[in-house]
């Protein structure tokens, strides 16, 4: 059997990632946290990306093919501290995977490096530019991440480096931004708008990703859900109530709560609550003939309140 290797694997999606890949690989992982009940099958190292203990993991595992989800993606801690995470972290393991004969990489990246902006066209294919530094600097790291995997692509053609950027996910386990922000009995929108959102549920991505380790997917994908909805649909479906504001109102006070600790998204986030970041996904339904298991109730059943 093929052996993967997962980062982030303690997290929610990188369980339910280990459970799926059980049916076809061996399958072990690495985390700064520990995995309480893990199934026996699954090895897990605690190790630092950035640390020497991680190559010598890689060195002793051996494995065939790589996920790397082992991102900070909330903005609760030093954000100096997050951007050496994610991006010293991912450049360490790239070095690691041309050092130790890794023949298969996947990096989940996101829909949100595209950026949020009024001239956004509906469905960007994976040609189009990654801009979400210009009004959303925090998340630079995610963009520059993203950016390090697309040029390996190219630079090590003899490892099978797949980049897949889904949309907004959703589900029980998984904790996204998007998905905290519907949990929220109110969530405040922006008066005045209300721009489409696509979602896919969380075991949907866990599909996706197999079916790119299986398929060897070289290059860089959109993988979205079942279909779009405005954004008011979304909370309503999901047990909430949307509260509109001023956005002159919004930008200075979410602004100041950030930086107290009250509320745990920047300002940029605000521009994905006004204009519409939609993908296209022919791509890697084209190289695989993925479908989505989950529609968008289901989807949005797993977020009720």
């Amino acid at each position: 059997m093929e052996k993967v290797l997962i980062t982030g694997i303690s997290g929610g999606q990188g369980r339910l990632l280990a459970r799926r890949l059980l049916e076809s690989y061996e399958v072990c992982g690495v985390d700064r946290l520990a995995w309480e009940g893990r199934p026996r099958d699954v090895t897990v190292h605690l190790v630092d990306l950035r640390k020497k203990k991680f190559e010598d993991v890689i060195r002793t595992e051996l494995p065939t093919a790589v996920v790397h989800m082992g991102f900070i993606r909330h903005f609760r801690g030093d954000e100096r501290t997050r951007h050496d995470v994610n991006v010293r972290g991912t450049k360490q393991l790239l070095d690691h995977c041309t050092h130790y004969g890794v023949q298969k990489l996947v990096v989940l990246s996101s829909g949100y490096v595209y950026g949020a902006f009024p001239e956004n066209p509906y469905y960007m294919d994976e040609d189009h530019p990654l801009s979400a530094s210009r009004s959303y600097p925090e998340i630079r790291d995610l963009v520059e991440v993203d950016t390090l995997a697309s040029a390996f692509i190219w630079k090590y053609p003899h490892i099978r480096t797949c980049v897949l950027r889904p949309v907004n996910v959703l589900g029980y386990f998984v904790h996204s931004m998007i998905g905290g922000y519907l949990r929220e009995k109110y969530s405040p929108t922006i008066m005045g708008f209300d721009p489409m959102m696509q979602f896919i549920h969380e075991e949907d991505v866990c599909e996706a990703i197999a079916l790119a380790l299986q398929h060897g997917l070289q290059g860089v994908f959109n993988v979205v859900g079942p279909g779009a909805v405005p954004l008011h649909t979304a909370i309503r479906e999901t047990g909430g109530t949307a509260i509109p504001l001023p956005e002159p109102l919004v930008r200075p006070i979410f602004e100041r709560m950030f930086r107290i600790g009250l509320w745990p998204y920047p300002t940029g986030a605000i521009d994905f609550l006004k204009f519409p970041v939609t993908l296209s996904g022919k791509r890697f339904v084209d190289a695989t003939s993925f479908r989505c298991l989950f529609g968008l109730e289901e989807i949005f059943e797993s977020m009720r309140k």
